[in-house]
């Protein structure tokens, strides 16, 4: 029995497979060294299927010595019950033989008693199997653990429960080739979720009827990867699970003190030979009868061969259902493959023994609910995501037209979308009379898909609201521009009166047009203050960008040189004037630009004369990005009623002032003209003058003859708007000639001066040489000098006449 020379490492084997109980425990306790350990040890058990690697794990992890299978042979390693202490570490580690081995057969006596044996005297309980036995009735040894934890509960149910804290257990599941598929939390709900069921089936004690699972056992869930394949994680991870066992400062810590037994170690094994007895002498744990084993053998073929068939007909709808398509008609065909599967069971199974016969049908509609329900969930996923999309299209279509109510649109839109997804799921419902457990509740996803409606509404109310305040405020741009510039090109001490109140009746009317429109939107009262407070602020917005177009550098000196204009070349009856000598250029110059300069202040900030035609925007700031602005930043709404900066307003002035000094100069020059022209009293002189000849021109046919012609050409020049071109073409070609005429006169002049000169200074210079040449140089700088200033007087007159 001894395995090995180092007693601490020794093995023992606790319970035969002859179900006798070894009486060496008590001294092997002693050999490990844990007699006098007191309250300071722990034991632990491993149980699960045959061949699944159990005395593996516990060798990993608590370093003992049990004998492990040789994968060559695949049969069965451990019989009966072992025990052996962990390696540095004060646990008695139990090692239960498998389950479900073919040496045993149809044998589950011992199973059940070796189960039962190792709950009842372990602290911790490692549960071990393979992952795709979850889920699975018979290979996780749920039906063997539904008879140990009612056996359990009867036997050991009431003295726990006088005591409150002894006897609890721990149930560690450890889930062995874990590839990573299905999440560990999956798995560890499913197992859950059995567990539960089971203990919600059992035959409690009337006084225990109300006991939950949680007031006898913890569950806790790990799980292993491949011992072959994945053999470093593997390692890792056992590595891990080891320190759960070993350090108390672990967090994840196993061996809680609620889980101890509080028995010394010097009578443990007194302790587990009598709880081995009260197993044996149980009679629950009895094998069944021979026709129970025949009940069970022929129910469970009938009910795989109907399950088979009934697989068949459900495997060609997985298909289209996971690729996310609507079955049409999926709830009665999964109605009638249920309903066959049931009669072929019923008609083959209803013969044999009625109590294994009913809990075998049982198992059979778990089976074939768990083989429909994720064909049920994925309908309902396929539906609900159909019914959405068709909302949305509902809602698309219906906001087409030119006239539409939103709220009907969406009504509409949502009522369709809500029958079509009941009527939808009503059908794919598959009747849970049989058993009452199945639920096939389908109101969840018809609450989420109510969600997701009204989310997609709000977002199309808040879309179709954001087009709408756009679309008021373009409207609103082009109903302000011409007032605004009316008023502005005025420029009269009311004009930002007249501009607000344009304003005003322009945004009144928008907020009126938005409300009529907001109440087929279904807006509550904040997005409607939300809403026109936007309207307002970007409607001021849209003012100010009107008005800053209105005064621009150049549009605003174009507009101040029109007003100067306006006073200065037009009388107060708006008449043109023709500047005379005698006019005060002056004073009228000055008056014009006074009045023109005082319009800078007046347009430099938006201030009405009167008070009540102000107006103001909320002081807190209001985000337009809903609504299509780019401006993030807080609006200022006192800043915005300055429209430009005294800095500014100098430069204007400035540059005005160029402009008025250019029209006081052309005033000048006008007068200095007129002045220059013929005085009319010599227009009597010639007329007195020339009589005669006017006479004699009349009564001569030839010269009448070209005095007609010329009145005929006179009329077409005046008729086709030449006179004045041909005037002043004529009158620069007559100052070109009269300038011409006179630089002739001068050179002639000039000559004549040179050559007189000239003449005196040879005479002279024989007279007197030094003081002649002296004389002469003079004189011909003087005339030189005097012909050029008379040249560039030509000149200028030239430039300045008129073309």
């Amino acid at each position: 029995m001894a395995n090995g020379h180092d007693p601490l490492s020794e093995r023992i084997q606790i319970i035969d497979d002859e179900k006798r109980f070894t009486p060496e425990l008590t001294s092997q306790i002693e050999r490990w060294g844990l007699r006098d350990a007191g309250f300071n040890y722990n034991i632990v058990a491993v149980f699960g299927s045959q061949s699944t690697g159990k005395s593996t794990l516990l060798n990993r992890l608590f370093g003992t010595t049990f004998d492990v299978m040789d994968e060559t042979k695949r049969q069965q390693t451990t019989k009966g019950i072992w025990m052996c202490r962990g390696k540095d570490m004060n646990i008695m580690v139990m090692d239960v033989e498998g389950t479900d081995g073919r040496e045993r057969g149809e044998d589950q006596d011992f199973e059940r008693k070796s189960a039962l044996f190792s709950l009842a005297s372990s602290e911790v309980l490692i549960v071990n199997l393979w992952e795709h036995q979850v889920g699975l009735y018979q290979g996780a040894n749920m039906g063997l653990l539904k008879t140990v934890f009612e056996v359990n509960l009867g036997l050991f149910g009431g003295k726990k429960a006088q005591d409150g804290t002894s006897g609890r257990t721990l149930l560690l599941f450890v889930i062995r080739d874990h590839i990573g598929t299905t999440p560990l939390a999956n798995l560890q709900a499913t197992l859950t979720a059995d567990l539960q069921r089971i203990w919600d089936s059992l035959s409690k004690p009337a006084e225990l009827k109300d006991r939950q699972l949680s007031d006898y056992f913890d569950l806790a869930f790990t799980a292993l990867p491949h011992k072959i394949l994945a053999a470093d994680q593997f390692e890792m991870e056992t590595r891990n699970m080891r320190r759960r066992f070993v350090d108390k400062t672990n967090s994840d810590y196993l061996f809680k003190p609620v889980y101890h037994k509080r028995i010394p170690a010097d009578g443990v094994a007194f302790y587990m030979e009598n709880i081995w007895e009260q197993v044996q002498s149980n009679k629950d744990l009895d094998l069944p009868t021979q026709q129970e084993l025949l009940a069970q053998f022929r129910c469970d073929e009938i009910s795989a061969v109907a399950f088979a068939e009934f697989n068949e007909q459900a495997k060609p709808q997985k298909r289209p259902i996971e690729a996310g398509k609507v079955v049409e008609g999926l709830g009665s065909m999964m109605r009638s493959w249920r309903t066959v599967a049931l009669e072929r069971y019923d008609r083959d199974a209803s013969r044999y023994h009625q109590g294994v016969y009913k809990r075998k049908r049982a198992d059979l509609i778990a089976s074939l609910d768990a083989t429909l329900s994720p064909l049920f969930l994925g309908q309902l996923k396929n539906l609900h995501k159909a019914c959405l999309g068709a909302f949305k299209k509902d809602i698309l279509d219906g906001l087409k037209g030119e006239e539409y109510n939103f709220a009907d649109v969406v009504s509409l839109a949502k009522a369709k979308c809500e029958n079509k997804f009941t009527e939808g799921a009503k059908e794919s419902v598959v009747d849970d009379s049989d058993d009452g457990k199945t639920e096939w509740n389908w109101e969840e996803e018809l609450e989420l898909l109510k969600e997701e409606v009204k989310s997609v509404a709000d977002q199309c109310r808040k879309d179709e609201t954001k087009k709408m305040v756009n679309a008021i405020e373009r409207n609103f741009r082009k109903q302000i521009s011409e007032p605004v510039e009316l008023a502005l090109n005025k420029g009269s001490p009311n004009m930002w009166d007249q501009v607000l109140k344009a304003f005003r009746d322009t945004l009144d009317k928008a907020e009126t047009i938005y409300l009529t429109k907001a109440t087929s939107f279904n807006c509550t009262e904040e997005e409607n203050a939300h809403s026109l407070a936007a309207l307002r602020q970007r409607a001021w917005q849209a003012l100010r960008s009107k008005i800053d177009e209105q005064t621009t550098d150049s549009v605003f000196v174009g507009r101040l040189r029109a007003h100067f204009e306006e006073r200065f070349r037009y009388d107060e009856q708006g008449v043109p004037r023709v500047w005379k000598p005698e006019d005060d250029i002056d004073g009228a110059f000055k008056k014009a630009k006074d009045l023109t300069l005082e319009l800078i202040p007046l347009y430099s900030k938006i201030v009405p004369q009167d008070s009540s035609m102000a107006y103001t925007l909320p002081s807190d700031a209001i985000s337009l990005s809903d609504f299509g602005s780019s401006l993030e930043e807080a609006f200022d709404f006192e800043s915005s009623l300055l429209v430009f900066s005294e800095t500014k307003a100098l430069d204007l002035a400035a540059k005005f002032r160029k402009d008025a000094d250019l029209a006081y100069v052309e005033a000048k020059r006008s007068t200095v003209s007129s002045v220059a022209q013929i005085p009319y009293w010599m227009y009597g002189v010639l007329v007195v003058l020339g009589w005669n000849e006017f006479m004699m021109v009349l009564f001569n046919p030839i010269y009448f003859m070209f005095l007609l012609m010329a009145a005929a050409a006179a009329y077409l020049i005046i008729q086709l708007g030449l006179a004045g071109p041909l005037f002043s073409v004529s009158q620069t070609m007559g100052l070109e000639a009269s300038i011409f005429y006179q630089l002739i006169l001068r050179e002639l002049k000039f000559r004549l001066q040179i050559k007189r000169q000239a003449t005196q200074k040879l005479r002279e210079h024989f007279s007197e040489p030094v003081l002649a040449q002296a004389q002469a140089h003079n004189a011909r700088s003087h005339s030189g000098s005097m012909i050029e200033d008379e040249d560039r007087e030509l000149r200028e007159r030239k430039r300045e006449s008129p073309m």
